[in-house]
């Protein structure tokens, strides 16, 4: 089977549990995906030990045969980025603009450290011997909450407009400096090298800062582009240009892809939408990326939810996977509090924004290609049989699935709470 028809197939399968969904069902569309994806999954697994007319091998090779990284993070990443800045408010943006770059640097940083010192010295008691550069590794990967969940999420519940500026402006941001992070302890851990300080500043300046630049450029060219026409359907297609042609441009030029299209996206969705679009095009801009970007979640969280298949399961994974996600929530936790005992010298903020921020910072597909990035045939120890890239990989799972799943169909209490103390108090 091809990539191309399994893709298809799942296409469908995630319209199809989105229909029932809606018609049957009352949870967010993109949560009763990966919902009822977990739920194949166990089937798929069940008939396969059963060994029912080999279905569960045959599903395991159809999923296998998906290069989820590259079909994340070198194709539908740009799309729903470029989307999420269509999506912001700019004044609102600049309004929490300290806020936004505090949270997305030194937020991720503290919380890839916590995380990751903490797991070593949890494996040091458990007695597993992980190497704290995987650990660390772990902490990179699992510490940027991921844009496509958190929009796809906690966007739609309209939490008060700090707290949503934040937490948005947050995931759009923190991934790009998240794989920056990524990367540099994966050439520690993998390529053997040991990256100076000068080296690392200058891998941050050329991919975040340069990836800013390319964005401002790329959104400015566009916007010169679709203002010097008429024609609504070109306007429209011109838009697709930016996630398509700008996201490969940025990978050959080796500059943030991510933060290109976020940078773009706002510019396009600020600028160019009030002077630029035909009014004709200022109806179906929203409407034609808001489809898209639902389509394109909906098949991303099916393949999260279906992406446990193709596990093997060890006695470590399952006690690493029941402590990983308590352990992020609780870095989650210290790196906000830590953000805000800054932030609450200047301003006075919602109390409420803490823990919206903490639970609210969802994980998904971005967590999970990083994850699928990391070598196979590196074992724990020689003896135990366990693979790093399994042992990560599972526990980024089970972190991505309580997030969507747990943390995204509890928060709307947290939200309501905040959006009552809101009307009560006037937060400068």
């Amino acid at each position: 089977m091809t990539f191309y028809v399994t893709l298809c197939f799942l296409s469908g399968a995630a319209m199809l549990i989105a229909l029932l969904n809606a018609r049957h069902g009352k949870m967010q569309s993109t949560i009763a995906i990966t919902a009822g994806a977990l739920i194949v999954s166990f089937l798929i697994i069940f008939a396969g030990k059963l060994d029912l007319f080999h279905f569960g091998d045959t599903v395991t090779k159809m999923i296998v045969n998906i290069d989820f990284e590259s079909f994340l993070l070198k194709g539908v990443l740009g799309f729903l980025l470029f989307a999420g800045g269509l999506g912001i408010n700019l004044p609102s943006m600049r309004d929490q603009k300290w806020e936004i770059a505090l949270l997305a640097l030194a937020g991720t940083l503290i919380s890839t450290f916590f995380i990751g010192y903490a797991l070593y010295f949890i494996c040091l008691l458990l007695g597993i011997n992980l190497q704290l550069i995987y650990c660390l590794l772990f902490g990179a990967l699992i510490s940027p909450t991921d844009p496509i969940a958190v929009l796809a999420i906690v966007k739609n519940l309209q939490a008060p407009r700090r707290i949503s500026m934040q937490i948005e402006g947050e995931s759009l941001f923190n991934d790009g400096f998240g794989l920056i992070i990524f990367v540099t302890l994966f050439s520690i851990a993998f390529n053997g090298e040991s990256p100076s300080a000068a080296n690392v500043m200058e891998l941050f300046f050329h991919e975040a800062v340069g990836g800013i630049i390319y964005g401002l450029a790329l959104g400015m060219l566009f916007h010169y582009l679709i203002s010097s026409t008429n024609d609504h359907m070109m306007e429209l297609l011109l838009t697709l240009c930016v996630p398509t042609t700008g996201y490969v441009l940025a990978e050959i030029i080796h500059v943030s892809g991510p933060l290109a299209m976020v940078v773009s996206g706002i510019i396009i969705g600020n600028k160019t939408r009030h002077t630029g679009f035909s009014e004709e095009s200022k109806v179906h801009l929203d409407h034609f990326w808001h489809i898209l970007d639902e389509f394109l979640n909906g098949l991303i969280f099916l393949l999260i939810g279906l992406v446990m298949i193709t596990f093997s399961f060890h006695s470590d994974d399952w006690i690493l996977m029941a402590l990983a996600p308590p352990l992020v929530l609780l870095g989650r936790y210290i790196s906000i509090k830590l953000c805000f005992v800054c932030f609450n010298r200047y301003r006075n903020y919602n109390p409420m924004s803490i823990a919206i921020l903490t639970w609210g910072g969802l994980r998904g597909g971005l967590a999970l290609a990083m994850a699928l990035s990391i070598p196979s045939g590196i074992m724990v120890t020689p003896e135990s049989g366990i693979d790093v890239r399994e042992i990560l990989l599972v526990m980024t799972y089970t972190v991505a699935v309580f997030s969507i799943i747990i943390q995204g169909s509890t928060i709307t209490n947290m939200i309501e709470k905040a959006k009552t103390l809101e009307e009560e108090n006037d937060y400068l």
